[in-house]
């Protein structure tokens, strides 16, 4: 049901405070996602640095020689197409759609950055870390580095 600001009107289960709470804990780095990927590789492996402050949006994974740039994206935090993870939160709607649409908005610019600066940006989707995709991952990675 809509408060006619195109919200719901239902409240949420948590105060305003202890929501900021949760949401303040929500980490950028070190995810359990970004881990599985980590170590997947690194089984295979592949050496990478983390996070690069120089390149463009701070990839989470970079092979520096290949000049390749892995991102580890939550499917809620960067709206994954299709993914049920996806979804808009049903309070704060307008608040939401905007982070939300700035967010995919700079998965894009950072991805062309990288791009124009000859490097290969790859996304690892958090719903897509089965061992077959993070076998292909690590393929394409070493594939990459006999061009």
């Amino acid at each position: 049901m809509e408060n006619g600001n195109g919200e719901s009107s239902l409240a949420d289960v948590f105060t305003q405070e202890k929501r900021s709470e949760i949401m303040a804990r929500v980490r950028s780095r070190d995810t359990g996602p970004e881990m599985i990927v980590r170590h997947h590789l690194h089984a295979k492996g592949l050496r990478y640095s983390l996070r690069r402050n120089d390149l463009p949006g701070r990839p989470d994974i970079v092979f520096p020689s290949r000049r390749i740039a892995v991102f580890v994206h939550g499917c809620f935090w960067h709206q994954h197409p299709g993914c049920r993870a996806a979804t808009l939160p049903k309070t704060r709607t307008d608040f939401w759609r905007g982070k939300l649409e700035a967010n995919v908005l700079r998965d894009s610019r950072v991805q062309d950055e990288l791009r124009a600066a000859g490097w290969l940006p790859l996304v690892a989707w958090e719903c897509e870390l089965t061992p077959e995709r993070l076998d292909e991952l690590a393929t394409l990675i070493l594939g990459a580095g006999r061009e």
